[in-house]
């Protein structure tokens, strides 16, 4: 019997407002999930295409569904870091309306017990993206030093007793390995002498092994840079971040585009005018979820949205 793991999506409606959509244009979701924006994005489209990015095999299961019914879309396996190789190939580098990425880790990859990113549910310690590429979570803790786990929770998670935590995890691996999400998750609970209200114990361990386990950071500086080069002029990038390592990265990265790049140079170097001026419209304020929104979807309280156009 197959168990199907329902997905909300958030920001839906401003998302694709954000974007601008124009019926014969070019644009990239350059994180399928499910497939709810590119749904609303197509139900906008005539002429235009959509393609598709995602690295997890199920969503790329829907996404072959979805092109199945759709002949405007196109889905690839592939990391939305990978967006700048992909257009190029397909000829879309320079010519492409909007590019949409919303971060983080899907509803049905979460809840799913046997893709292992939880630590409400107890399953194989995996939390790859996509499981049949690089190590999973078990592997890497089964054999990295102790400063390295201490320095992931600390950087990737922001947990403050990272090296409290780190310390259980070895002294505990030595003994028997982890292999089970329950049994990790149980362990960064004894070592966690304070955490905030309402939030477990391991949740800022767990995010940080994900996130360095994917590579999360990493795509997201390569990804930003190969979407913003393909836009046409006048193109938009909209980017839905969920914790504030995601976000303190979109931001500074926009912000850099839209204040432009002769801060960047070396001293005493010639600077051509060009440099000063900027690449990119910021367009509005960061959105957040509504309370509409939020009543009905919990998780996307941590969601905020930000939105830039090229100008050059």
């Amino acid at each position: 019997m197959t168990t199907t793991f329902s997905h909300v999506t958030v920001l839906l409606d401003e998302a694709v407002e954000a974007l601008a959509v124009r019926p014969e244009g070019l644009y990239v979701d350059g994180t399928f999930g499910r497939g709810g924006h590119s749904r609303a994005i197509l139900a906008r489209l005539k002429s235009g295409s959509l393609l598709g990015f995602d690295k997890d095999p199920q969503a790329i299961q829907s996404g072959q569904a979805l092109a199945a019914e759709d002949g405007r879309f196109v889905i690839v396996q592939r990391s939305f870091a990978d967006i700048g190789e992909e257009l190029l190939q397909r000829a879309w580098m320079g010519r492409t309306d909007g590019v949409l990425l919303d971060l983080g880790v899907s509803s049905p990859q979460l809840d799913d017990p046997e893709r292992g990113f939880s630590f409400m549910h107890d399953g194989p310690l995996d939390m790859r993206m996509d499981p049949s590429r690089g190590i999973s979570a078990a592997e890497w803790i089964a054999t990295a030093p102790e400063d390295e786990i201490s320095r992931v929770f600390k950087e990737y998670g922001e947990e403050r007793f990272a090296k409290r935590m780190a310390r259980a995890v070895v002294q505990r691996r030595d003994v028997t390995p982890f292999t089970r999400t329950a049994d990790l998750a149980q362990v960064l609970t004894d070592a966690n002498p304070a955490w905030e209200k309402g939030k477990h114990p391991a949740t800022r361990a767990f995010q940080g092994i994900r996130i360095f386990i994917n590579n999360e950071l990493g795509d997201l500086e390569r990804g930003l840079e190969a979407a913003f080069e393909s836009l046409a002029i006048g193109g938009r990038l909209v980017v839905i971040s969920f914790h504030s390592l995601e976000d303190r990265i979109v931001k500074l990265f926009m912000r850099r585009l839209a204040k432009g790049e002769a801060d960047k140079l070396p001293r005493n170097l010639p600077i051509r005018t060009q440099a000063f001026e900027p690449r990119a419209l910021l367009v509005g304020k960061p959105v957040y979820a509504s309370e509409a929104e939020l009543s009905v979807n919990p998780r996307s309280r941590s969601a905020v949205m930000r939105i830039a156009e090229k100008l050059r």
